[in-house]
This record gives C-alpha cells, sequence and structure tokens, in this order.
C-alpha cells in the first residue's frame, strides 16, 4: 500500500492504518530501536508506542514522508526510554555517550518545543548537513541519528576509531558555530 494511502487511512482514524504501517515499516523501525535501546523487549514496546504515537498524531500531522515521521516516532520513544532508564544511573552502553556529546549543542533558553523554532533549528542543522562531504554526513548522521557506536562506524568506512572520534567532535565544533551565529545557542 502506498504511503499516502496509509496516511488516507490514519486521518480516516481506521484501524486499518496501523497495521499498513507496521506490515511497510516494521523492520525499518525495530531496527532504529533496537540500535538505541539494545534491547529486543524494550524495543518490542517502542514499536508498539510508536504505532500508538502515530495513531495519535495523525492528523493533526500529515507526514509528507511517512518512513521518516515514523523513524522519528521510534527514534524519540526510544531516547525517552534510554534517558528514563539512565535517570539513576550512567549507561557505558555508547548510546548516552552519544546523545551526551549533542546535548549541549541542542540545550537552550528557549522554547525549543515551539514549531516555528523546531522548524528553523532542523533547516539550520539540515544547511549544515548539506555542506559536509559525503563521508562526513554520513558518518555524522550513523552516530547521531542512529545512534551506531564508533567503534563500528569506524570499522565499516576503515577509519581508526580516533580518527572518526576526531571527525565528530571537529563537526560538532563545526555544528556548535553554526548553531551560535545564527542565534540558536
Amino acid at each position: 500500500m502506498d504511503d499516502r494511502d496509509i496516511i488516507a487511512l490514519f486521518q480516516q482514524r481506521n484501524e486499518a492504518a496501523v497495521s499498513e504501517a507496521a506490515e511497510k515499516y516494521a523492520g525499518y523501525c525495530r531496527g532504529i530501536a533496537r540500535r538505541i535501546l539494545q534491547n529486543p523487549e524494550d524495543a518490542e514496546e517502542a514499536l508498539n508506542d510508536t504505532w500508538l504515537a502515530a495513531w495519535n498524531s495523525i492528523p493533526p500531522h500529515d507526514p509528507a514522508c511517512l518512513k521518516t515521521y515514523l523513524g522519528r516516532l521510534t527514534r524519540n520513544i526510544s531516547l525517552n526510554t534510554v534517558r528514563a532508564r539512565h535517570t539513576l544511573k550512567r549507561s557505558a552502553d555508547g548510546v548516552s555517550a552519544a546523545y551526551e556529546e549533542m546535548e549541549e549543542l541542542l540545550a537552550s533558553s528557549q522554547d525549543v518545543e515551539a514549531d516555528y523554532a523546531v522548524q528553523e533549528l532542523t533547516e539550520a542543522i539540515n544547511a549544515f548537513l548539506g555542506r559536509l562531504s559525503d563521508t562526513e554526513r554520513i558518518v555524522f548522521v550513523r552516530r547521531y541519528w542512529y545512534m551506531q557506536p564508533i567503534v563500528q562506524i569506524a570499522s565499516d568506512f576503515g577509519f581508526s576509531e580516533n580518527r572518526t572520534a576526531v571527525m565528530l567532535f571537529r563537526l560538532r565544533k563545526k555544528l556548535y558555530a553554526k548553531l551560535k551565529k545564527e542565534g540558536f545557542l
């Protein structure tokens, strides 16, 4: 079934929308959840929460790309689970480290929940990513979107772990400078 048809089912409040979305994107969303949560049971719970969140948010939202929308819901739900799980103790699983590396860049005294501010920040980050080389962009996204460990990224690209960590550090510094220059920080 086409994404627009699935979105139309959501908008009509037809329960078939959930099963169609799950049939088409469960593997993709499960992969995101498993990478972040590193626990199959938690990943399945996050997947179920994703379908509920989609049901509750479409409408009013009308996503342009259903796959990306569901992936973002899964990622946010999974990160919230990680935050809740690690409130009492700090984990060495790598996901917390990736999140903490970016946390200071995205912290703001402004109301980042406002749609306009989120849209502007998204555009600024997308513009930043658009100016990177393919390798830098892929490394950055794999680390900070898919939460892959540095060792895995380094191995996949044939880089040393140190080279990968230095590349990510420099990219974070560039992003920080861009966001600061544009008034986000």
